[in-house]
């Protein structure tokens, strides 16, 4: 499956990042067999380390390699030019965790200094795993970590300032898991509108949170573990939920500068969230508002930042009953609004209420 894996991320432009066991079981395993983490003998190590590094080798070794060469025999002869290795995933940081980490760790280091090792906090935003692993990730001096957490959607609202005083001289974060529970697991508009809120703020942070993905990303309708996923269908039918089209906003108006913005007071009481981001290609300037809560909200904006904004802006909007789910019941919920809106220097505009706004002004500076 790596050679599919690989060809994949090539074919639609992404950077594959495998995930690799950091020698340990998941400690979760107690709920099903009731044994817990468990670990490779350490006589054994040298042999799981050998096939981590021949994974590195089979994406980037040239064919005339052991290992680049049942990759040209596969029928790629260039190397895939692999940059990221995760070890581990929400591990328990034991001392068998620890030892077996390092020993993956200093042996990648060590023969593909070009790699970024990817190292793992536990399975929350907080605690005694969380703690443990930061501090171990401090000590190697790990180029990024790996957190995850899912929680209610308040959480996420009370947390939107987490990343603003972290460490910039630390790890950089890779927020490989996240998503907003709300009751029952339901993928509501209340629960996308909270994530986009949380978005925002690693927009603003992206000097520290250098990559971010919702999971699970794919759940088949009737045969899934878990809940919620991003994406479900059937054989016949697929059926993104609102989350979805909350990433798919974000994603396709990223930017690459953020813009410092300033909010008063009076505009921020309330469940309000916001973002300003240039796109350095297009020029275009882009404002993401968030209103969490029932009523619209009347902003007048100031684009103190843009020379020659356009007179017209592209407005993508969603919103609807907070409560409310996109599914195979009903497919044709919560599809984003797209229209122009008049805007300039300074203009107003009122947010309705539970929704997500992207605005995107063109910047005429050319």
């Amino acid at each position: 499956g790596y050679f599919e894996y690989f060809q994949f991320c090539e074919d639609i432009g992404a950077k594959p990042m495998p995930i690799v066991a950091a020698g340990v079981s998941c400690q979760n395993s107690d709920r099903y067999w009731g044994v817990g983490q468990q670990a490779i003998r350490l006589e054994e190590m040298p042999d799981y380390v050998q096939e981590v590094l021949d994974l590195v080798e089979y994406a980037n070794g040239p064919a005339s390699s052991e290992w680049g060469a049942k990759r040209a025999e596969a029928g790629h002869p260039e190397p895939f030019n692999l940059e990221y290795l995760g070890v581990g995933n929400e591990d328990a940081q034991t001392p068998a965790f620890r030892e077996r980490f390092k020993m993956i760790y200093d042996s990648v280091k060590a023969k593909y200094p070009q790699i970024t090792v990817i190292g793992t906090v536990g399975p929350g935003p907080d605690g005694d795993d969380y703690d443990k692993g930061w501090k171990f990730a401090n000590e190697l001096r790990l180029g990024i970590i790996d957190e995850h957490f899912y929680k209610h959607p308040e959480w996420l609202w009370e947390n939107l300032g987490r990343f603003d005083a972290y460490d910039r001289n630390k790890s950089k974060v890779y927020l490989g898991e996240y998503a907003a529970h709300d009751d029952g697991r339901r993928s509501t508009l209340r629960s996308a509108l909270a994530e986009a809120a949380y978005m925002t703020g690693l927009e603003r942070n992206g000097d520290i949170v250098v990559m971010a993905s919702y999971a699970p990303l794919l759940g088949k309708v009737g045969r899934t573990q878990w809940n919620p996923d991003l994406i479900y269908f059937s054989n016949t039918t697929i059926v993104p939920t609102v989350n979805y089209y909350v990433q798919k906003m974000f994603s396709v108006n990223a930017g690459d500068i953020y813009l410092p913005t300033t909010v008063d007071a009076a505009a921020r009481a309330g469940k309000l969230a916001v973002s300003s981001v240039r796109d350095s290609k297009s020029s275009d300037v882009i404002l993401k508002l968030v209103n969490g809560g029932a009523e619209s909200k009347l902003l007048h904006i100031e684009l103190s930042g843009i020379k020659k904004p356009a007179k017209k802006a592209i407005k993508t909007v969603l919103s609807g009953d907070p409560l409310a789910v996109r599914d195979s019941k009903n497919p044709q919920a919560f599809i984003p609004e797209v229209s122009t809106i008049a805007v300039g220097p300074t203009f107003d505009y009122e947010a309705p209420g539970y929704s997500l706004t992207v605005i995107r002004i063109k910047n005429q500076i050319r």
